[in-house]
């Protein structure tokens, strides 16, 4: 038997992401480089690094308004994950030497899978702005 199952990071994202409101944004953009460093710091999460930093970009364009061409339900997910992550005493508590992160990253891979269309189209989009020199505003 898995120690944490799909289901569980379902019903832990699902939690998350169901309590998420504008003011969560901010502590997150706020809380941004603690949780950064928390996923390198973790041999189960260092692997979504990359994907954690374009969640944090992707959430801080929505939050400044750059970027609105994303559903809130989406937006909801992101940051109910990264709560997740930011939260030492969840599911299986990170202190558990081992085992602490697994489903910190249970949790995210199945965030990304969920969101996956939606961070690839701001992906898109933010390469696009950049390319042009341009500030990225949504279309």
């Amino acid at each position: 038997m898995a120690l944490f199952s799909q289901r569980n990071a379902q019903k832990q994202l699902n939690s998350e992401a169901e309590k998420v409101n504008r003011a969560d944004l901010e502590t997150l953009l706020e809380r941004q480089r603690a949780i950064e460093d928390k996923v390198k710091g973790s041999g189960k999460l260092n692997r979504f690094s990359a994907d954690i930093k374009l969640m944090f970009s992707m959430i801080r364009d929505y939050w400044n308004g750059s970027y609105r061409d994303v559903p809130w339900k989406s937006i909801a997910a992101v940051a109910g994950a990264l709560l997740y992550v930011m939260n030492p005493l969840d599911f299986i508590p990170d202190l558990i030497i081992g085992f602490g992160f697994l489903d910190d990253a249970g949790v995210v891979a199945l965030c990304l899978k969920l969101v996956e269309s939606d961070l690839h189209k701001y992906a898109a989009w933010k390469e696009h702005g950049e390319e042009a020199g341009q500030p990225t505003k949504a279309h």
